[in-house]
């Protein structure tokens, strides 16, 4: 197995970590949080704002790209960095995912995830083997083997079945591989089963993928039953290879899992909250629309750097918002990302000084309230 993460630090209370990935396109620092640009766009901003803000690393769709505009498509363009202006690392998830979300759209068989498209209807047939093609065409450095997401609740009956099915496709996934540049990581499924869990994650580590990813989480279960499976799969996996726990999450998410040895985390609740007018503070969240920001000529967060704070009032954020001025969307995705991933900067430094614990005291003294007040 060819060694793509180094350690660097870790902390001697916790299961935190500092390391840097190797991939194609550079090193990435973690932990990290990877943007999500879904379909070759990270909503509402340029490739040189994502940089600005510090992100080092974004995740692109398989599904969508396949769909539309396609990856034979982006392929003649010379692969997604060079499509998208963006020439940073890029992970793509393997579809999976989206072709769960779809439900009454799919079904799931040995060979595939046959579904309609979301767009038009049209069928298609989603296969390891084309999940691997789509994402070496897109030049992904990171690609994801594709998996079967299993819903919250399931029976153990059902969990058994999804997650053999996910160790035979990643199997395949494995045999369809080409390009040994990119780097792929295997998925770790086995429902709320602790069973289930281990075992899988004893499979797939027996595979020798580049990393691993803790997969079929953050899909309406409770909190503590989200830490419990990462608790249980994460020791297993060896120091020297990176972790990944898709789909995760809110700031109190990121400090958690951070603090359980996660390297790695992808979400859109920064984008998509910012969408909608809810901004991430150092001391919580304020939901921009209230009344009581219309007179207020404070930045969203004292503590923040970024371009919205360091120009724009609550006042301002708030008018935007109200009268569905484009450039709401835009102000308020800068800050939401630049939050996340100074979030991440400031683990990363209290890690390597040996400060963790107290990051995190501090972190969750900080937000006692409901919404952030100063």
């Amino acid at each position: 197995m060819r060694s793509i993460y180094t350690l660097k630090k870790k902390c001697a209370h916790t299961s935190a970590r500092t390391g840097t990935l190797f991939t194609h396109h550079g090193p990435v620092e973690t932990p990290v949080f990877m943007p999500v640009g879904t379909q070759a766009s990270v909503k509402a901003l340029t490739p040189e704002e994502l940089i600005n803000i510090g992100a080092q690393i974004i995740l692109g769709n398989t599904y969508h790209l396949y769909l539309r505009p396609g990856h034979k498509l982006i392929k003649s363009m010379g692969g997604l960095h060079k499509f998208m202006n963006w020439h940073r690392p890029i992970l793509t998830d393997s579809g999976g995912f989206q072709v769960y979300s779809l439900a009454s759209f799919r079904k799931i068989v040995e060979k595939g995830a046959i579904f309609q498209s979301h767009i038009d209807g049209s069928r298609h047939e989603l296969t390891p083997e084309l999940a691997i093609e789509i994402q070496e065409d897109l030049g992904s450095d990171i690609m994801m083997a594709l998996d079967t997401c299993i819903p919250y609740p399931s029976t153990w009956e059902e969990a058994k079945e999804a997650t053999d099915l996910t160790t035979r496709w990643a199997k395949r996934c494995l045999a369809a591989r080409r390009d040994e540049r990119l780097l792929l990581f295997g998925i770790v499924q086995g429902g709320m089963f602790e069973d289930l869990r281990k075992r899988h994650t004893e499979e797939l580590l027996a595979m020798e993928f580049d990393g691993y990813a803790l997969g079929g989480l953050s899909v309406g279960e409770p909190k503590e039953l989200l830490f419990q499976m990462i608790e249980l799969s994460r020791p297993m996996i060896p120091e020297d290879l990176p972790c990944y726990v898709m789909g995760v999450g809110t700031p109190e998410d990121l400090v958690e899992c951070v603090s359980r040895g996660v390297d790695m985390f992808d979400c859109v609740m920064p984008t998509r909250n910012a969408r909608n007018g809810m901004l991430f503070t150092s001391y919580g969240h304020i939901v921009i629309k209230n009344a009581r920001f219309a007179t207020d000529d404070s930045p969203i967060d004292p503590e923040c750097t970024c371009y919205t704070c360091r120009n724009y009032s609550r006042a301002y954020l708030r008018h935007l918002f109200m009268a569905r001025e484009l450039l709401a969307y835009r102000l308020n995705t800068i800050h939401n990302l630049h939050y996340y991933i100074k979030l991440m900067e400031q683990m990363r430094a209290a890690i390597q000084e040996g400060e963790f614990v107290q990051f995190k005291r501090d972190f969750y003294s900080k937000r006692q309230g409901q919404e952030a007040k100063p």
